[in-house]
């Protein structure tokens, strides 16, 4: 509950700001300080895809993040319950959502305990902002 902040260096500082789901009323407050937008999903809790569909489709129609480049994670491929990558796009429909989108948007595999993808995620965040530059 509530935000986490966390500075790294690309090699300029960068700071993420964590705002889980349940925060989502209060996520446009920090539109406007937005250069790029990580969106993790739940790859292993299926129920919940849905709900994060819906909450990425809201991000997603924010003017103010009309041209921020957003990646999309689906975390935890770790666990032996997770959807598969081409399982998550067909369910959000990513095809449609990057078609219609009017900012960048890219997929990529994670799971933050054994650090698949991380080095992906690391590499798509010195791209991005270093363009943004």
């Amino acid at each position: 509950v509530g935000t986490n902040l966390t500075d790294l260096r690309l090699p300029q500082k960068v700071t993420v700001r964590e705002l889980g789901g349940c925060l989502g009323p209060i996520w446009p407050s920090y539109y406007d300080e937005c250069s790029a937008l990580l969106f993790v999903v739940d790859a292993a809790n299926p129920p919940q895809v849905s709900s994060s569909c819906v909450q990425l489709l809201s991000v997603l129609s924010a003017a103010p993040l009309a041209s921020v480049p957003v990646l999309v994670l689906f975390n935890k491929i770790d666990l032996p319950c997770y959807l598969s990558l081409v399982e998550l796009k067909s369910l959000f429909r990513m095809q449609d959502i990057v078609s219609c989108a009017t900012q960048p948007v890219t997929t990529l595999e994670t799971s933050a305990r054994d650090g698949t993808g991380l080095p992906d995620v690391l590499q798509w965040l010195r791209a991005t902002l270093g363009d943004l530059r």
